[in-house]
């Protein structure tokens, strides 16, 4: 019987998670980013079948600290500049790697509108929805299934692996960028308790410096 609830329990995660990886790229939903919003409810709908809520994946306003943004703020800086000029250079040397496709955000360059636009959605759909779905929820929901004492670190990297692949619409370079700067959030956010305020944060301002950087014209 119990393997049975357990089974069950795997197939529910993994349906889950596919359904957490496919639908935005669908295009359903007509406004920009409304997929968020589907799918944070519907995270919300399946915590509730195992009694659970936002806080168990480390996310509650009672939880909010102000050094979360001073510490986010220096991560990001830190993963972008070990990025974009040691990681990427050094590895462009030894293998043939095309640069990210940034079709996806060609209307910010030299556009102040749309920047400031992008610049918002860098801490709503970027640091606040893909924390609390990825490595709050798809990291959580992966610790329930993943037997053996080693369930965290193989969860960890699950995780991002699946976060780095979901933006497969920016080219090699974007997932592996993607998955090296989604270890990075997740590392801080389990750094600090758990506690998902400091990988939005670091997410955020990420996303705002790369924007600005498309902005500017730079990329």
């Amino acid at each position: 019987m119990k393997e049975k609830i357990y089974v069950k329990k795997i197939i529910y995660i993994l349906l889950a998670i596919g359904f957490i990886f496919f639908f935005p790229h669908l295009g359903i939903i007509p406004i920009p980013f409304g997929y968020a919003i589907v799918i944070t409810v519907a995270a919300w709908f399946f915590l509730k079948t195992t009694h659970e809520n936002f806080s168990d994946l480390g996310f509650s306003f009672k939880r909010f600290e102000s050094k979360a943004i001073v510490i986010g703020a220096i991560a990001a800086v830190l993963i972008f500049v070990f990025l974009q000029y040691l990681f990427f250079p050094v590895l462009s040397r030894i293998i043939h790697l095309e640069k990210a496709n940034l079709d996806d955000f060609k209307q910010v360059r030299h556009h102040v509108f749309n920047y400031i636009f992008f610049l918002l959605l860098s801490f709503l759909g970027g640091g606040f929805y893909e924390e609390l779905i990825f490595h709050g929820f798809i990291f959580t929901r992966l610790e329930k299934i993943i037997p053996g004492k080693h369930k965290m670190p193989a969860s960890f990297l699950l995780t991002n692996i699946i976060f780095g692949l979901y933006h497969f619409q920016l080219g090699t370079s974007g997932v592996l960028n993607a998955f090296l700067a989604g270890s990075a959030y997740h590392a801080v956010m389990i750094k600090y308790n758990r506690n998902l305020w400091y990988s939005f944060f670091a997410h955020g301002f990420f996303d705002t410096i790369a924007f600005t950087y498309i902005y500017l014209g730079y990329w």
